[in-house]
């Protein structure tokens, strides 16, 4: 239990105004200091008792599109066997706070209450710990504590519909190249060679054995999967921070209608963040979690960061999103890697025209951007 700024106010003025009455002989400045003081003691009184009660929040959703509602159910009962005293809840998310006036409850009595969460804002919020608080009518003073869970609530960001563009196909038994990061242990037979340790006894290829005088093994593997990359400009530079929302906006859209499609995806930054999943609903709220986090950085380095130009690993389509002010010159560098290559500019311009063997769209915002783009795809 602690004094608020006006209890402190009137115990310093109680003070002084009792000095005074005794300086100067006046019993109404004393009265007045001790009605003062008499309603200090009263605060004192009516909040040094905690809530003794439990508590427990549930968000719904836990994940939910920026600007769509999500509500915190709060469910509040009085374990003891005394009547619990009115308080008020205080619940933080982020840097918001939420404050419920909760009633009067009797003994083993329950009461629910609901309320809105931000969700102006993309990121990801901690929700809680719940602060119950007592004051007293006067706001002299408050006795306070935490407790409950800290929840989290992940704000994505908006998407919009559009189609997904992928390059490899599922194709049948020897007919195509295979993915370079493609699984083993697939029905398609990819090659017969000589058999090292660790190999599926199996898999021996016992006509080639007979044939070659050594063990030979079947050689599975996946043939080129549907694959997609979307390579999302975290500079600051060429995007302004409303433009990279929208830019945000424009890789979530993609990566969530290509990963619902079943289709192999990668996320990728020029700052340097690097995550790829295979295709189905779990996947497509990973890449929409990645997306609720990924934040901009003051960074003078090149569009294509070095993950993407090194390695065996390439093939498929990508899609790089980055502003309407960049060069084409940077995406020379996945023409000779990936079958499609596609830039989303965002900035003042829009247009669509094929410069460098690359699809370039240039939009003001993501809905336009897709749309143009969904166009292109038909």
């Amino acid at each position: 239990m602690r004094l608020t700024g006006r209890g402190i106010a009137v115990l310093l003025s109680s003070i002084a105004l009792y000095a005074l009455g005794e300086l100067a002989g006046y019993a109404l400045f004393r009265a007045l200091a001790g009605i003062g003081l008499g309603a200090l003691l009263a605060a004192v009184v009516l909040t040094l008792r905690q809530p003794q009660v439990t508590v427990h929040r549930v968000l719904s959703p836990d994940r939910v599109e920026r600007g769509r509602p999500a509500l915190a159910t709060l469910r509040v009962r009085n374990e003891g066997t005394r009547r619990q005293a009115s308080f008020s809840a205080r619940d933080s998310a982020g840097a918001a706070w939420k404050e419920v006036r909760v009633r009067q409850l009797g003994p083993g009595i329950e009461a629910t209450y609901r309320y809105e969460l931000p969700t102006s804002r993309r990121g990801r919020i901690d929700v809680g710990p719940l602060t119950l608080e007592r004051r007293d009518p006067l706001g002299l003073t408050r006795n306070s504590k935490a407790t409950g869970e800290v929840g989290t609530l992940w704000v994505h960001p908006r998407r919009h519909p559009t189609k997904t563009v992928v390059a490899g196909r599922p194709r049948h038994h020897h007919v195509g190249r295979t993915a370079d990061d493609s699984l083993r242990g697939s029905a398609d037979l990819r090659d017969v060679r000589p058999y090292v340790v660790g190999d599926e006894v199996r898999h021996l290829h016992w006509k080639a054995t007979a044939r070659t005088g050594q063990l030979m093994v079947r050689d599975y593997a996946d043939p080129d999967q549907p694959r997609l990359t979307v390579l999302l400009d975290t500079r600051t530079e060429p995007l302004p921070e409303a433009t990279f929302e929208e830019a945000v906006e424009v890789a979530a859209s993609i990566l969530f209608a290509a990963s619902t499609a079943g289709h192999r995806c990668r996320f990728v930054t020029t700052a340097g963040a690097d995550f790829a999943a295979p295709g189905g609903a779990v996947a497509s709220r990973m890449f929409l979690d990645e997306l609720c986090i990924v934040q901009q950085r003051d960074d003078r380095s090149a569009l294509v960061p070095a993950v993407l130009t090194t390695g065996t690993s390439a093939g498929g389509a990508i899609v790089v999103v980055t502003g309407a002010r960049g060069s084409a010159a940077d995406l020379a560098p996945l023409l000779t890697r990936y079958s499609s290559v596609t830039a989303i500019g965002l900035g003042p311009v829009q247009g669509v025209a094929p410069i460098l063997g690359a699809q370039v769209v240039l939009a003001s915002t993501a809905r336009e951007a897709l749309t143009q783009w969904t166009g292109v795809l038909r």
